[in-house]
């Protein structure tokens, strides 16, 4: 059982939790593409058996959140799950907000939240933040794609969609622009709606999914992948399954390959005039 679950992760679990859900119905190894915070919902492709090792091919790929911004308080978290330390913040009006949104569009440098999964000297920062330990996280390069402020949603909460990069995080966002805007604000909600080829429309969630179904909802791998396909004959397809490279006309760059039957196979490489198989899926 290979390929992909677009599941629709459900807000107050964990990503991983949601993964082992899956492992448990399909009976084999599966991991997802980009975490979710706990209290987030939405999107989560859970790749199944070898498709996970096409990780790398969707990394990069754009996402696309919604997520509500509370203005006015600060939180050691910098969303709703964390501890009030500021709540002596203005609430700025729309016009204002939206005066402010191109700054943060493009590459822009971002200093990841304390309470997050970064590695610092070992250990992760959440851990040490719940610890009390101080510590600084260095920025980090992240791609905003667009901002666009949808609605006001209550007297000091305003909804957002962000369409950016992978790594970027939301909540952060949220502190950046308050503090632009010389006051204080927390994600209080937040859905990914897109990742990559996923959308959140046609996702599933895993209280769903059972042995009995699970079947009907996995993505076959080669769908997802928007390579051209090559079809070698038997004799370079024997040379190309046993690691070794053969000539080709192609242009350089990703090929989806397939044996003689018409199995999808893997992922190849042309480059130079050679065609060699990079990932194996089968």
């Amino acid at each position: 059982m290979t390929g992909f679950i677009n599941v629709n992760k459900a807000p107050g679990v964990t990503s991983a939790q949601e993964v082992n859900k899956i492992k448990r119905i399909a009976g084999a190894p599966c991991g997802h593409m980009g975490t979710l915070d706990p209290m987030a919902s939405g999107v989560l492709p859970v790749a199944i058996g070898n498709a996970a090792r096409l990780f790398e091919y969707f990394l990069g790929k754009t996402k696309t959140y919604t997520g509500i911004f509370a203005f006015g308080e600060e939180r050691d978290t910098l969303d709703s799950t964390g501890q009030i330390i500021n709540n002596g913040g203005r609430v700025p009006t729309a016009a204002e907000i939206k005066g402010v949104l191109d700054c943060f569009v493009g590459e822009i440098e971002q200093i990841p939240p304390r309470f997050s999964a970064k590695n610092v000297n070992g250990r992760r920062g959440y851990m040490l933040a719940r610890e009390g330990v101080e510590f600084e996280l260095p920025p980090k390069k992240v791609k905003i794609y667009s901002i666009e402020l949808k609605r006001q949603v209550c007297a000091n909460e305003f909804e957002f969609e962000i369409v950016c990069g992978g790594g970027t995080y939301i909540r952060a966002l949220a502190r950046d622009i308050a503090a632009k805007l010389g006051t204080f604000a927390y994600m209080s909600g937040l859905v990914r709606t897109a990742s990559g080829p996923f959308r959140l429309e046609t996702a599933v969630k895993t209280e769903d999914l059972d042995p009995s179904n699970i079947k009907n909802h996995i993505i076959p791998t080669e769908n997802l992948l928007d390579f051209k396909s090559v079809y070698p004959d038997a004799a370079e397809a024997k040379k190309l399954f046993n690691g070794l490279s053969v000539g080709c006309g192609l242009a350089d760059g990703k090929y989806k390959i397939y044996t003689a039957d018409g199995l999808f196979y893997g992922l190849a490489e042309a480059g130079h005039g050679f065609l060699k198989v990079v990932t194996k899926l089968c």
